[in-house]
């Protein structure tokens, strides 16, 4: 093995998928997977499909590309807002678009005429998160505006939560994107088609039939690729915490003072990290730091083991509590979360394979 890899399940997330459409089905809602933590993996695409999602929602245009490249049969979203120097590639590439500007609207129909085509647009409002979207005094004039430009067909409105600002979704501010929806409808004569509400933070709202009946549409990423959901990071119920797995191998494995020796100063990225003497431990270098993953997103499997830090080319670990288990040359394997495996996904050092294909139980498995 020479570089770190990323062993990704195909019947987990597949698994997971099913649960997430079931649930929300049950509720009215249409699940829109979301690759974009994976950069767009086809196969991840094709596992999110087989278990029933009914389109994909990407970040950038390269992965949408990738995926209607491989064969992956099926609408895709693009969720970052469109640049007004992408508009082209954005009528090409992507069936629906998430839009607060009228400019780039504006550009998205002149490109859309181009080429004789009709684009999908979900206008975002934003509901107190302040990431995109219009602030609700702006839409009634926004979509007067962007009703009349030609090639552009306005099916429906959504929020985003949870993401910038950690906003929770819930009953009242779902109820105002209903009703802005509504006074959409009114002024303008026009019925939109989705309310496009939920991501992974708004599961349990959902569960819980708290979810307005016209919120119609969930874009979800986290809950499918890690069986979480978003507001406390809970494993949800019926889903597989482990469809990626990090795995990296021992460069070195020594008996070393567990704090450093000398006069100290900032470290490579600038920190003064605090160290507990323990004495003499046994330390793993380990072939992945910094430059290849979010360090703090990763915990070993093996519980016996203790991350120590990382700098840009090694991870440094406590191996006192399984002495003499390891070798150099061994793997080790490491659970991530949301931002620890969007790094290993991006990176091109990190590489990506299958996991061996298994039966898998009819329940998931618990969180490690």
């Amino acid at each position: 093995m020479s570089h770190p890899y990323v062993t990704i399940d195909l019947d987990k997330l597949a698994h997971n998928a099913r649960a997430i459409v079931e649930l929300c089905r049950a509720h009215g809602i249409e699940v829109v997977g979301v690759t974009k933590c994976t950069c767009g993996h086809p196969e991840v695409a094709k596992a999110m499909l087989r278990g029933g999602v009914g389109s994909i929602g990407e970040s950038q245009l390269e992965n949408i590309r990738r995926l209607k490249s491989a064969a992956v049969d099926a609408p895709c979203m693009l969720l970052r807002l469109p640049s007004p120097s992408e508009v082209d590639e954005v009528i090409e590439w992507a069936d629906v678009s998430l839009n607060s500007e009228i400019s780039v609207l504006t550009g998205l129909s002149q490109a859309a005429q181009r080429r004789g085509r009709t684009h999908d647009v979900i206008i975002m409002v934003d509901l107190g998160d302040l990431r995109e979207g219009l602030w609700p005094r702006e839409l009634i004039p926004f979509m007067e505006e962007a009703l009349r430009l030609p090639g552009i067909r306005i099916n429906g409105i959504g929020t985003n939560l949870a993401c910038f600002g950690g906003v929770v979704p819930g009953q009242a501010n779902m109820r105002r994107l209903v009703e802005m929806a509504a006074e959409i409808e009114r002024t303008f004569g026009i019925r939109l088609e989705y309310i496009s509400g939920a991501n992974s933070s708004g599961l349990s709202l959902i569960a819980a039939g708290g979810m307005p009946s016209r919120v119609n549409q969930a874009r979800i990423g986290e809950a499918i690729l890690l069986g979480r959901e978003t507001t406390h990071r809970r494993p949800w119920p019926g889903t597989f915490q482990d469809a990626f797995t990090l795995h990296a191998e021992i460069l070195e494995l020594k008996r070393k003072p567990s704090a450093p020796i000398g006069e100290r100063s900032e470290d490579a990225f600038g920190h003064q990290t605090a160290f507990e003497n323990h004495g003499d431990i046994d330390r793993a270098l380990v072939n992945i730091g910094r430059e290849e993953i979010s360090i703090e997103g990763i915990t070993p499997r093996d519980a016996r083991l203790k991350i120590l830090g990382a700098s840009s080319s090694y991870l440094v670990v406590d191996m006192s509590g399984a002495a003499g288990a390891f070798k150099v040359g061994d793997e080790l394997s490491f659970s991530l979360n949301y931002g620890a495996l969007l790094t290993a996904m991006t990176s091109e050092y990190v590489e990506k394979r299958p996991a061996i294909r298994g039966i898998i139980s009819e329940h998931a498995s618990k969180e490690d």
